[in-house]
């Protein structure tokens, strides 16, 4: 997927299922590498990136969900990770994100 650091990102999944403290919500998990230690990605960088894809890919996926959530919590990992486990090995990033005006508004974490 293509993102403003130009950084390769692929979708690794997307769980709907498991509530967040907003209620509904989507986190949208995605992989790339660029991130890690020796990636050459800082966090600054991959938070532009993770906006983005809220913006461009998780946002229009939601409006087909019942309830639609009320946040999207977009993640990045340099290697791909069980969602829930521990992977201290991984470089993780999170970021989350209320909807509002059908926008995604980045919430402190």
């Amino acid at each position: 997927m293509a993102v403003p650091s130009g950084q390769a990102v692929t979708l690794q999944d997307v769980i709907w299922n498991a509530r967040g403290p907003d209620g509904a919500t989507m986190r949208f998990r995605f992989v790339a590498p660029g991130i890690a230690p020796a990636g050459g990605v800082d966090f600054e960088t991959a938070s532009a990136d993770m906006q983005h894809l809220c913006d461009t890919y998780a946002l229009p996926r939601l409006a087909d969900q019942v309830p639609v959530p009320q946040q999207v919590i977009i993640s990045l990992s340099d290697v791909p990770v069980p969602f829930g486990e521990a992977a201290p090995e991984a470089t993780q990033f999170f970021e989350s994100y209320r909807i509002e005006d059908g926008l995604c508004v980045w919430e402190m974490f």
